[in-house]
């Protein structure tokens, strides 16, 4: 009787994903689903797909997502025009509203009916009800910065959300902040998903990107770099490898893995299953900081 070559590719396929499948089940992965991307159908129905695989394998999801051009799309449909500094947004007493029923309502609700579609069992999580934060004022350099009304993480709360993973839920948390005062603010999602990550004690950090992950020359997919070590990412920003976009999350992926988290994964958003393919294979599809040699 003739072998289909099909069926053996995935028998193989489904014998490399394994000893991941035993090594990572009862683990805690953070996700952070974020960028133009995010506007694709095709991704979204992806990136939920691969969320709830990995929910059924056994691994507890937490996802932060951001949402910059639904919140800018948002504040054009209400004619407010949107104010940059240092390339970061500003956030003033109106856009903050736009801003939090955008990431709270639209989003993450979005996001949620996507899983549950999929048999997938989510559950919406204000920020506001997981980073505590005061108002950011001064940049990574220590040079003073006024953005208005976007925090700076000082606290997570995550006893709700170990509750939620006891009880199979994948929370979908927006990435909203308040202060001891109640007043909330805008957190760039990439820091509060290495918070949340660190805080709750994540054995992985994946970054879901619109590009596939660090690249040498950033015009050539083929210039990939696989795996890259905390000892090589300074060198990697003075080169320019690690440009405007890519240095909040490499420096948040940084910081993570100083407090705990193992590995951080950097990968595209856009290819089919990417994330599946970057966990569960020993190859890979994108790029993985990982600690320095001992």
């Amino acid at each position: 009787m003739p072998v289909d070559i099909n069926i053996e590719t995935k028998t193989e396929v489904l014998m490399e994903a394994l000893p991941y499948l035993q090594q990572f089940k009862g683990s805690i992965f953070v996700v952070k689903f974020g960028g133009s991307f995010m506007d694709t159908e095709q991704a979204r129905v992806g990136v939920a797909t691969d969320l709830v695989f990995l929910a059924t394998v056994g691994i507890h999801v937490i996802v932060v997502h951001g949402g910059g051009p639904a919140i800018n799309k948002a504040m054009a449909e209400a004619n407010i025009e949107p104010l940059w500094k240092n390339g970061l947004r500003f956030t003033d007493s109106e856009t903050i509203g736009i801003v939090e029923n955008t990431l709270n309502n639209e989003i993450n609700l979005g996001i949620c009916e996507n899983i549950q579609i999929r048999k997938g069992k989510p559950i919406g999580v204000k920020g506001q009800d997981v980073f505590r934060c005061s108002k950011l004022e001064k940049d990574k350099d220590g040079n003073p910065l006024d953005l208005g009304f976007v925090g700076d993480i000082k606290h997570v709360e995550t006893t709700q959300l170990k509750k939620y993973l006891e009880q199979d839920y994948t929370p979908i948390v927006s990435p909203v902040g308040r202060d001891a005062d109640g007043q909330h603010y805008n957190v760039n999602a990439d820091v509060a998903a290495a918070h949340l990550a660190s805080a709750i004690g994540a054995r992985r950090l994946v970054y879901l990107c619109d590009v596939p992950g660090l690249l040498r020359d950033p015009k050539d997919p083929n210039t990939l770099i696989s795996s890259v070590s905390e000892s090589e990412v300074p060198g990697l920003r003075d080169e320019g490898v690690i440009g405007s976009g890519m240095l909040p999350k490499v420096e948040s992926a940084v910081n993570a893995m100083s407090r705990g988290v193992h590995r951080v994964h950097l990968i595209d958003g856009r290819m089919p299953h990417s994330i599946l393919l970057e966990i569960f294979t020993d190859k890979g599809v994108g790029t993985e900081i990982v600690h320095n040699p001992s």
